[in-house]
């Protein structure tokens, strides 16, 4: 039996309609490819926002945008999030055989989620990703911007940034494989104090630091792990751009932080 992990947020964190979906997908990338100056070399690895479209989908589009060039290339994308609503210990799979949006389905690889099964931290937990919309949200991007791609989509929970690196690194591969690392950054501080604190969080980033609180970034953990990760692959980190809902759609009483930030080969930086 073909199991699919239903959408579960469309409708709320982004349109439910296929059509207004692709529209406005389609309307964020053209905005972000105008004001955004675009590399020849598309990253190996990105670290985007999951909130609803309205705040975090203009920072989302800046980073999908990057992966123009590769959009043939690109094969499997290898995506971490942190979960929201089901602890799990480890990194879990969604023991399903696809993930299906608004635009369709999605082929899940489980021959890469197989081949993590001599990994503890790995496990399975479709309760996991039944409600998570911290993967999800990604889904629609993705499917606008590359034509052909299968996905390892992993929710993480209680785990450590080398558990998680040794994972990325079991999955690297070649220019075939995108990892892709959802984290919105602070929550719910003023907007000044947000600044701030997402501006101390940036600089972490960008020197390949990962020691990351979860008051810092909601997927301190899978940042932390990517940063290692980095590390050992002599990637080099680039902010593509970076805001808080204060500045698209919220009050700025109570803000959450959103960036975008691309990770190249050292010879391949963003420019």
């Amino acid at each position: 039996m073909h199991q699919v992990r239903k959408a579960a947020v469309a409708g709320t964190f982004y349109p439910g309609n296929s059509h207004a979906l692709a529209e406005g997908i389609g309307r964020m990338l053209a905005d972000a490819s105008a004001h955004h100056s675009q590399s020849a070399v598309a990253p190996k690895a990105l670290i985007v926002p999951h909130a609803g479209y309205v705040y975090s989908g203009s920072t989302a589009a800046a980073a999908y945008a990057t992966l123009t060039p590769a959009a043939h290339t690109i094969r499997r994308v290898v995506l971490l999030g942190p979960v929201h609503r089901v602890p799990v210990r480890g990194l879990a799979g969604p023991g399903v055989e696809a993930f299906s949006t608004p635009l369709g389905e999605i082929a899940i690889d489980t021959d890469a989620i197989d081949s993590l099964a001599h990994l503890p931290q790995v496990t399975v937990s479709s309760a996991a990703h039944a409600m998570e919309h911290s993967l999800e949200v990604q889904l629609p991007f993705l499917q606008a911007v590359l034509p052909h791609f299968t996905l390892v989509p992993l929710a993480v929970g209680d785990a450590s940034a080398a558990e998680v690196a040794q994972v990325l690194s079991a999955l690297w591969g070649g220019p075939e494989t995108l990892i892709l690392i959802s984290s919105d950054l602070s929550h719910f501080l003023p907007y000044s104090e947000a600044q701030a604190t997402d501006q101390a969080t940036m600089n972490h980033i960008l020197r390949l630091d990962g020691s990351l609180t979860h008051t810092q970034a909601c997927g301190a953990t899978p940042i932390n792990g990517l940063l290692l990760a980095a590390r050992k692959h002599h990637l080099h980190a680039q902010l593509l751009t970076q805001c808080n809902s204060g500045d698209t759609a919220g009050d700025r009483q109570r803000v959450v932080g959103y960036a975008a930030v691309a990770f190249t080969e050292d010879d391949h930086a963003i420019h």
